[in-house]
């Protein structure tokens, strides 16, 4: 058993290496320290030794724990490893993979597109798919596809025993439940797109938009609004696919979704689809810049 004294000593001594691995982590979060350079430092500081690589790239700017944890997922190198437990091979994989000349993480801007059902989310999207910068993800969900709708083109189209499986296995970069049917993100095609230096535009729901901005702060929100909501009304009013139900449902969610505007980096109206376009490539341009 411990003495008062060696007890002292053991909580002096906790609370030195936590402010030690909390200084270095807003060091590397400032862009002062590398992931190399941490790694050598824990060679001869026990303190940041015993970091989880976990916390070590969640601290660098703009990549949080989504993306910590698929870069970790993708390198095959444990969620729960401290920089002490890395071999050789780990350690060189991580050097490798945050020394590329201009941050392959960062490459591209991830771009938020959402706002209230009818706005005319989709057109954009198919509009700005014509832009080679630009990529566009496409959402599972385990709706049911409609007539004029194909499988990988418009939505991966997944049964719920699919989905449940896709959530377990950390598939999805974000995912929530909307009008009856579940969507979410593929992650990796995410990843792999901006590494290779595309902006990529999500096109999801307020509710996803919310988890993409906690993991992944650099996203740009963007809710586009209708050019007045007797507009709205109109277009969700002319669906024919909907039951007057269905219809009544659809225009009391679009009034909570247009409350949701204030949450978002930029807000643009949706008055012409070439300049709702243009906007979005000067947006990712101007983060990139």
């Amino acid at each position: 058993m411990l003495t008062e004294a060696e007890r002292a000593a053991a909580l002096a001594k906790a609370r030195s290496s936590r402010a030690d691995r909390a200084r270095i982590k807003a060091e590397v979060k400032a862009g002062n320290l590398t992931v190399a350079q941490v790694i050598d430092m824990a060679i001869d500081d026990e303190a940041i030794a015993k970091m989880r690589v976990c916390e070590l790239l969640e601290s660098i700017s703009g990549v949080g724990k989504v993306r910590a944890v698929a870069t970790l997922d993708r390198l095959g190198i444990s969620r729960t490893r401290r920089i002490m437990g890395l071999g050789h091979h780990q350690r060189s994989l991580l050097i490798k993979e945050f020394s590329i000349p201009g941050d392959k993480l960062h490459a591209g801007t991830l771009v938020v597109l959402s706002g209230p059902g009818g706005v005319g989310k989709s057109t954009v999207s198919k509009e700005v798919r014509a832009h080679d910068d630009f990529w566009v993800s496409v959402s599972a969900t385990t709706r049911k596809p409609r007539h004029n709708e194909s499988h990988g083109v418009d939505y991966i189209y997944m049964s719920d025993e699919e989905f449940d499986r896709a959530i377990s296995n950390g598939f999805f970069l974000e995912w929530a439940a909307f009008a009856g049917a579940r969507y979410g993100t593929p992650r990796q095609p995410v990843l792999d797109a901006l590494a290779r230096g595309k902006d990529v535009l999500l096109e999801i729901d307020i509710e996803g938009a919310k988890q993409v901005k906690t993991n992944w702060p650099d996203a740009i929100l963007v809710f586009l609004e209708p050019p007045s909501w007797e507009e709205l009304v109109s277009r969700l009013e002319g669906r024919a696919t909907d039951s007057p139900e269905r219809r009544a449902q659809r225009l009391a969610l679009a009034q909570d979704e247009m409350a949701q505007s204030p949450f978002f980096d930029h807000i643009l109206v949706n008055d012409q689809v070439e300049h709702v376009v243009a906007s979005l490539i000067r947006l990712a341009h101007s983060q990139r810049s």
